[in-house]
């Protein structure tokens, strides 16, 4: 993997705020270029995560090139809207079996949090029908589809986890796995893949968050916007988490784990596809 430092455009740009901008994809068995503003900025295969790259706020023109694993040609431009903080653009495959890559822009969540908590931020970003998740075998999030993500702040710890295919009791379709967070880390994670071909799996990439002072926390109220209406309790304190660093989970862990403990899901930015 490939990747070049950027260059400021002109000295207006140096000084204009700016994003750190990180370029995922996730696109099983695709070999792809990447290009910002008609710039190389690297190669990627699947799971490889390219930047983070100081890009200035404003329009940018983000573009893939390459070959799929079918062995057609990818060709996928798309426009992002950079603004101040850090953003991830992913290529991905949309919930249609065959369908071509897409790209959708997920921002970091990256406010301070408290003592004993860890911030996770779900992209379904697979190809899966919407999908409900069980917690230490109870429903708590419901329905959620390729382009949506959720994100939520929980106690720090080790809790049991499955994904099903929604509104039935069927066989998961990945765990149960436990799967622990660290506290006081930020982990950005995207399902992607398809389970009936085996290249179901997540990126993850794990940051450092800056405390709050405030207390830790004993339940997460999960909202209502498709989940179960009794609040989750926590799932453990003061238990050790993994370092902070950029990594490639089991298959699973990451994608059920972060459905399940969701106090909001939106649908993620589309890039501009042409």
């Amino acid at each position: 993997m490939t990747v070049l430092s950027l260059t400021a455009a002109s000295s207006d740009a140096a000084t204009a705020p700016s994003s750190a901008v990180t370029i995922i994809q996730a696109v099983p068995g695709a070999e792809v270029s990447v290009t910002v503003d008609g710039e190389p900025r690297g190669d990627a295969e699947v799971g490889d995560l390219l930047g983070p790259f100081d890009l200035s706020a404003g329009r940018h023109d983000v573009s893939f090139v390459g070959v799929g694993a079918d062995g057609e040609d990818i060709a996928v431009d798309s426009t992002l809207t950079v603004e101040p903080g850090g953003t991830d653009v992913v290529l991905h495959l949309p919930a249609e079996v065959g369908g071509a890559p897409v790209v959708h822009s997920y921002r970091a969540p990256t406010g301070a949090i408290g003592p004993g908590k860890a911030r996770v931020m779900l992209a379904h970003t697979a190809t899966v029908a919407p999908a409900d998740v069980e917690v230490d075998g109870q429903t708590v999030f419901t329905n959620i589809a390729n382009g949506e993500f959720a994100e939520a702040d929980v106690p720090a710890g080790t809790i049991s986890v499955a994904l099903l295919p929604s509104g039935t009791q069927e066989d998961p379709i990945l765990g149960p796995v436990d799967v622990t967070l660290g506290s006081r880390t930020l982990s950005m994670i995207y399902a992607y893949g398809n389970p009936r071909d085996g290249s179901m799996n997540v990126i993850a990439h794990v940051t450092p968050l800056a405390a709050d002072g405030s207390v830790a926390p004993t339940r997460i109220d999960t909202g209502s916007a498709g989940l179960v209406t009794r609040p989750v309790s926590s799932f453990g304190e003061d238990r050790p988490g993994p370092s902070t660093a950029p990594m490639l989970l089991a298959a699973a862990s990451g994608w059920v784990l972060v459905a399940a403990l969701v106090t909001r899901r939106r649908r993620s930015r589309s890039s501009g596809l042409r």
